[in-house]
């Protein structure tokens, strides 16, 4: 007969033996993952630098009603293209046609009463030797000339007034250009000490656009211009592109460069003018711009996408002969062409991580798969821009 002792050693024996057949078995170690690879491409290129910049017109101007009257008329179309010397509007010249025939009348009074003073300080001249007259009377016929004669002068000069506030009633194009529309209806009372604005004209070819270059930059498009055997000032090529334009394709040339860099901003101001025949470019809009700064020669370039980018700055994962990832901290250069040129950081025989940085980890193995460069581009899927948004889940052990 079994003790109670004996049976609760048994139970808790076979308990044991139990419970150790049911651990898992050791958890396996995970495959290495599956990445796109692919060489650095080396060939010259032109380094550029980028900036937004604002289009402004080459010319601008407003028209105004300089006199004071009614408007007769409006000779043009609303936001239509007007050469210069065009007629644009009409005030009622009738006022001052009239205002001008009262001048002139003034003046040939006045130079009526010029002649008659004239001769008679020319009869008194020949009278003075016979002593038939005093020289006092000589000396008030002399005055009375003079006051005559400047009473001309300005008879002159309010005929000369009135003839130009008649001109004011005629406004023509100062310029050719794109007109804008009509502020004032005909019928309206313009003009006075406010010179009322009637409308405005702006030059649209050429057009200019307006940006501000850092002091590094302007350092890096002097060293270039040296290297071009040429100076600063002289003229060089800028390139635009609107919003909803592919790249820059307006070309241009730089035409002003400021005489300072202001230290509050540690920027200069530098203005392109470029050729605007078919009009596509208006004052005010935003613009892309891009300056060539250096050549390269033998630059190193890798695809955009395989770019990553962390607390400490710019990175590229390679994989070494053993097949193990690496980071390295890159500085970048300008864009070719979907390629970003890699100025320091990787060597040209690297093999860089294209497609997968969201499963590649420094340290670890991965498993290097040649990128197949007639495939079409996969943008950020995979790239550089995944792996900041969407983390990977660390290693088993």
């Amino acid at each position: 007969m079994k003790t109670p002792g004996l049976v609760v050693h048994t139970m808790i024996g076979a308990a044991i033996v139990i419970l150790s057949g049911c651990q898992p078995p050791p958890a396996s170690k995970p495959e290495p993952p599956a990445v796109t690879v692919a060489k650095p491409i080396q060939q010259d290129v032109t380094d550029f630098a980028e900036f937004t910049g604002t289009l402004e017109s080459t010319e601008s101007q407003e028209i105004r009603a300089r006199v004071q009257g009614f408007l007769q008329a409006a000779h043009f179309t609303d936001g239509a293209t007007v050469e210069k010397d065009a007629l644009l509007f009409v005030i009622e010249p009738e006022p001052f046609k009239a205002k001008l025939a009262a001048e002139q009348a003034k003046l040939r009074s006045a130079e009526a009463q010029l002649k008659l003073t004239q001769a008679q300080l020319d009869r008194a001249l020949k009278l003075l030797p016979q002593r038939a007259i005093s020289e006092e009377e000589v000396n008030i016929r002399t005055a009375e000339r003079d006051v005559a004669a400047a009473a001309v002068l300005a008879a002159r000069a309010a005929e000369d007034d009135a003839k130009i506030n008649l001109g004011y009633t005629v406004m023509r194009a100062p310029i050719t250009g794109r007109i804008g529309r009509r502020l004032v209806d005909p019928g309206n009372l313009v003009g006075g000490t406010q010179q009322t604005l009637l409308t405005t004209i702006v030059q649209l070819d050429p057009i200019y656009a307006y940006f501000d270059i850092s002091e590094d930059i302007f350092n890096r498009y002097k060293k270039w211009k040296q290297k071009q055997q040429g100076t600063v000032r002289e003229k060089s090529p800028v390139f635009i592109g609107l919003s909803d334009e592919e790249g820059f394709p307006h070309e241009g040339q730089i035409d002003f460069m400021d005489n300072r860099v202001d230290p509050a901003t540690g920027t200069m101001l530098v203005r392109g003018i470029f050729p605007n025949k078919q009009g596509l470019l208006y004052p005010g809009l935003f613009v892309r711009i891009r300056i060539p700064l250096e050549a390269e020669k033998d630059a190193v370039l890798v695809h955009e996408r395989a770019i990553g980018t962390d607390l400490s700055g710019k990175y590229v994962l390679v994989v070494d002969d053993k097949n193990i990832v690496h980071q390295r901290p890159v500085d970048l250069g300008g864009l070719q062409e979907g390629m970003r040129v890699i100025r320091k950081g990787l060597e040209p025989n690297e093999s860089y991580i294209v497609d997968g940085l969201q499963f590649a980890r420094p340290g670890l193995p991965a498993i290097p798969q040649p990128l197949d460069e007639s495939a079409p581009e996969t943008g950020p899927t995979g790239g550089a821009e995944e792996a900041a948004q969407v983390p990977p889940e660390p290693p088993t052990d």
